[in-house]
């Protein structure tokens, strides 16, 4: 029988314990900006509606009984302006003091819909969770209302994307097989912005509206401009469809023929031929050798 897989060393203890709030000492400082800014504003806001949801971390204490802050900084500043004494903290077992954060997937537009519709399902009140996530009661609604009207590929392709909530909206504007196509698109170029989801929708051809019928208005694009645009991003939709479907083999050819290249011009006879009867073909072949390596450098 295979040996057991060596156990898994997670890297803080299994209690949540209290602690003062006066024994942890955080490692940065709450600049003007932090405070003033939208997220801490929705992290004090939601720890005075339901409290810390997500411990802090910090390490084990010292000789004086302190301990350093890892992770939850702006949970700590707002804790200790509302006055509380205790806070829950996880205490780390390793030595490293990185940000637990950045081992976090934040959460998607998507699954943000998800969370709400879910939470608001089960009797949640949307002003409560307005409240909790620092937004007015309309924008709870309309996140809760997000994916209405659109395709389920579109959903499927943007579901783990932080997609700007207003992309949605113009996605609306279009027949389903348009929205797939827009998502998919969007997610080639990894640009999920509302600018560029507009873009997409004034280069859309008018029988690829939901309301063909209804002309686009786009400020600043005029009619004229709009027609260039459908036919140059139907173009591009094309071109690039054609690179995709043949970029892996082009790429393996172009790395099979450059290492046959690099070994053929190390060989030194071959370097001197090359150099004294052909020197603009040995350039080529360095050119190609050095340009197509796959290293970063």
């Amino acid at each position: 029988m295979p040996d057991a897989p060596p156990p898994v060393r997670i890297s803080f203890e299994h209690r949540v314990l209290r602690i003062p709030v006066s024994s942890i000492l955080p490692l940065r400082p709450m600049t003007k900006r932090i405070l003033e800014s939208k997220r801490y504003a929705r992290i004090a806001v939601s720890i005075r509606e339901i409290g810390v949801i997500e411990p802090l971390a910090v390490t084990r204490a010292d000789a004086d009984g302190r301990h350093m802050l890892v992770d939850g900084h702006l949970r700590l500043n707002a804790l200790r302006e509302r006055g509380e004494v205790t806070a829950a903290c996880i205490v780390s077992d390793d030595d490293e003091a990185f940000t637990y954060n950045k081992r976090v997937n934040r959460l998607a537009t998507v699954q943000e819909h998800y969370m709400i519709a879910r939470a608001i399902d089960r009797g949640v009140p949307p002003d409560m969770i307005a409240t909790a996530l620092g937004l007015d009661e309309k924008a709870v609604m309309r996140r809760r209302n997000l994916l209405d009207g659109i395709a389920e590929g579109a959903v499927e392709t943007l579901k783990d994307r932080p997609v700007n909530p207003v992309v949605f909206d113009v996605l609306r504007r279009m027949k389903g097989y348009r929205q797939v196509e827009t998502a998919e698109l969007m997610a080639s170029m990894n640009s999920f912005t509302a600018n560029y989801a507009k873009a997409i929708l004034a280069a859309t051809r008018q029988q690829d509206l939901a309301r063909p019928d209804r002309p686009k208005t786009m400020t600043g694009v005029t009619t004229e401009q709009m027609a260039r645009m459908e036919r140059e991003l139907e173009k591009l939709n094309q071109d690039y469809r054609g690179i995709e479907a043949t970029f892996g083999d082009d790429v393996l050819q172009l790395v099979l023929a450059s290492r046959y290249l690099g070994r053929l011009i190390e060989n030194a006879r071959v370097a001197n031929y090359l150099e004294s009867r052909h020197p603009d073909i040995l350039k080529e072949f360095r050119s190609i050798v050095t340009a197509s390596s796959l290293d970063p450098g």
